[in-house]
């Protein structure tokens, strides 16, 4: 039976009337598909190979959320394949409650069901005609057991609807036993007649608080030789009544869950709260408000506005208590967030953060540097020490609040002293590079130093620390870490004209294949071709390395136009030549162009990867790549607004054409617009408040003013 999604029913405008405004415009929450990105591409061409297993998608959740919220309640399609949901799945494992668009989280595994099941084999076929989502809402029908289910969330808690068939019983499966992790531990409890409790323990323990408008008639144990589930039995009660199911989460205790369910969410409807979430979004979306372009680049544009701002997730409760890094329960007045994606998003959605949402990056400083503070070292990701780069460029763009200075101590002691923050520092700081060992035969998958990434990176992350540095006056710092910025020139071979691997003798490492991507050896998820051209600190610096600008310009050429080999590797897809636009390494490349003059080549390529990269596979549903907490959706939306934070450390931004007629940006109570004249993609002149620009840049300062960038154009 298919069955008529609910928000085709109430229109966008009827609930906003509902939150008490009346807008004049399409509520922008109706632009946005919180099932994009969902999608798995299998195209080779799409590609760039032939796959000969399932490619890594945007790795994206369709659940319910608030913007940077502790729930994301979700479907999940298959555990421990990234976000736990694939539109290519047939069935629903379960409904779950944290999500990052990555291989961990999914905590609190539900699913009403109904009739006998196994405690191994309880999943239910279902089909995207019958399944539908907005932000901060998701519903699906379950085929296999006759089961409507609307979920909608809060800040802390999650709100499910479950509208049973008529006749059957009513029971909820509860996989504690399961996650994207590994559990360690886990418990649930009847408390009372309406209600249960529990946690469940993997990296974290979280806890969790249900409030059920059906009386509970037993929580009890099924289980077989494979494993144990819950079974949470309902009462009738009124039959033709929903199971509504109103549930608290904290990271601290079942307490704090409990009163987060009653601040946020216990004296409301499922209606309300859903509005409500509609509202939020809609305030944060309006952030940034477009004229022109089509209906399909409005959808794009504003579902990427909205996946930028789903991490990093709240971990501090409603009364303000967190466990920090030592699993201390405290409380210090500000909003405790987990860690950014660092190495994936510091190049733009960081710095969208900052745009949008200041009081959110402020206190994902704080909340970092607390960490730091405890270990002793600033926090990071996966690979580099980016949280340099987002806490220089906050401060650059004039966010207050935080403590620079215990937070610049603590970027120092990353930046000298080697740690699990900066591995093998000690070398780059005596030799100026990070060498590899000499393997004889190394494949894709080669786990070793990934030397060339680490000197690159560690250089720009020296100049992002130096900014600071500069700031505070601490001159013999600033001079001791500008002097190291340097350092990616160690690596550029001048035979090959591109950065190359060298050994601790600083030989060149041999045989030498440019073309041939690793993981972790030489490159970082990347080739030598998408890894030659990282200095955005010193551009200049980095041209000056070949005979003359003609020469760079041919070689950046070539990156664009040298077909990519046919390479399988999971992170790498979506290739213009060797640029790869599926992954983040190369991803400010294009601008390069600009430095040579030529800034039409730039937006040529610019336009190319919004117009083939998003919205991609038979669906219209796929990136080019895993999206990695927002990073690629936050390209889309500098890009097609006009700015991109070429250095992100910096407070500038490079100006290129925007895809839309005109842009109106909130920044801090001020209304700056951007409009672009005369349809061409090559950049005439640029003007802000009436005064021409000189070069292509214009200051996060300039634009807090509010007047008008003004970009002129010519085919």
């Amino acid at each position: 039976m298919k069955r008529i999604p609910l928000f085709l029913i109430l229109s966008s405008t009827i609930l906003f009337c509902m939150a008490g405004c009346l807008p004049q415009r399409k509520p922008l929450t109706d632009y946005v598909n919180p099932l994009f990105g969902t999608t798995t591409l299998w195209d080779s061409i799409d590609l760039g190979y032939t796959p000969t297993r399932r490619t890594w998608g945007a790795e994206v959740f369709p659940g319910a959320s608030l913007p940077n919220a502790m729930v994301q309640a979700s479907p999940v399609t298959l555990f421990r394949s990234g976000s736990g949901y694939q539109y290519e799945d047939t069935v629903i494992y379960a409904f779950t409650h944290t999500n990052k668009g990555h291989w961990n989280l999914c905590h609190v595994p539900l699913l009403p069901v109904t009739g006998e099941v196994a405690p191994d084999r309880y999943y239910s076929a279902f089909s995207h005609d019958n399944e539908s989502a907005q932000p901060g809402y998701y519903r699906v029908f379950l085929e296999r057991y006759g089961i409507d289910v609307e979920l909608t969330a809060t800040l802390r808690c999650a709100y499910h609807t479950y509208t049973y068939r008529k006749g059957r019983d009513k029971k909820l499966l509860v996989d504690l036993s399961v996650s994207n992790e590994r559990v360690r531990d886990w418990e649930i409890k009847q408390e009372g007649e309406n209600a249960f409790k529990g946690y469940q323990t993997t990296g974290e323990k979280i806890y969790f608080y249900a409030l059920s408008n059906h009386k509970i008639e037993a929580v009890e144990s099924l289980k077989n030789d494979a494993k144990e589930v819950r079974i949470v039995r309902f009462a009738d009660g009124s039959p033709a009544a929903p199971v509504e199911l109103k549930i608290g989460f904290s990271f601290v205790s079942i307490e704090n869950a409990k009163e987060n369910l009653a601040i946020e969410m216990e004296a409301k409807s499922f209606e309300q709260v859903r509005t409500e979430a509609l509202g939020i979004w809609d305030a944060l979306l309006s952030k940034i408000q477009v004229e022109g372009g089509t209906e399909r680049q409005r959808m794009i544009f504003y579902s990427s506005l909205y996946r930028a701002f789903l991490w990093p997730a709240l971990r501090s409760d409603a009364n303000g208590d967190f466990t920090d890094g030592q699993r201390e329960v405290v409380n210090k007045g500000f909003n405790y967030y987990t860690d950014p994606s660092f190495w994936d998003d510091y190049r733009n959605k960081l710095v969208l953060l900052c745009i949008l949402s200041p009081e959110v990056a402020v206190d994902v400083i704080r909340s970092i540097t607390d960490r730091g503070e405890k270990s002793g070292f600033m926090p990071t990701f996966f690979h580099g020490d980016h949280a340099s780069a987002f806490v220089a460029g906050a401060y650059l763009r004039g966010l207050r609040g935080f403590d620079l200075q215990s937070a610049y101590q603590l970027l120092l002691r990353n930046a000298t002293i080697e740690s699990r923050s900066r591995p093998h520092l000690n070398e780059y700081m005596e030799k100026g590079y990070i060498s590899e060992p000499d393997i004889e035969h190394p494949v894709i998958e080669t786990k070793a130093h990934a030397g060339v990434t680490k000197t690159l990176e560690y250089a720009y992350d020296d100049y992002a620390v130096a900014l600071l540095a500069k700031e505070l006056n601490d001159t013999e710092n600033y001079a001791m870490l500008m002097a190291r910025t340097g350092n990616y020139r160690n690596m550029f071979d001048p035979q090959t004209g591109l950065m190359r691997g060298r050994l601790a003798t600083g030989d060149w490492i041999k045989p030498f294949d440019p073309y041939y991507p690793y993981y972790e050896y030489m490159y970082r998820e990347a080739n030598a071709w998408q890894s030659s051209f990282f200095a955005p600190h010193d551009v200049e610096g980095l041209i000056g390395l070949y005979p003359d600008r003609e020469a760079f310009e041919s070689k950046l050429d070539s990156l664009f136009s040298i077909p990519w080999k046919g390479y399988e590797a999971h992170n790498l897809s979506g290739f213009i030549g060797q640029y790869c636009h599926g992954n983040q390494p190369d991803h400010n490349y294009p601008y390069l162009y600009y430095f040579i003059g030529k800034q039409e080549k730039a937006q040529a390529l610019l336009d190319s990867c919004m117009n083939h990269f998003y919205g991609m596979g038979r669906e219209g549903l796929a990136l080019a790549g895993m999206d990695d907490a927002g990073e690629m959706s936050s390209w889309y939306v500098f890009n097609a607004i006009g700015l991109y934070p070429f250095s992100p450390a910096d407070e500038a931004y490079i100006v290129s054409v925007p895809l839309f007629d005109k842009v109106t940006l909130s920044l801090d109570n001020k209304t700056c617009t951007i409009r672009k004249e005369n349809g061409g993609r090559k950049i005439t002149a640029i003007t802000y408040g009436g005064q021409k620009a000189e070069g292509y840049f214009i200051s996060h300062k300039e634009l807090k003013k509010g007047d008008e960038l003004l970009i002129q154009t010519t085919e």
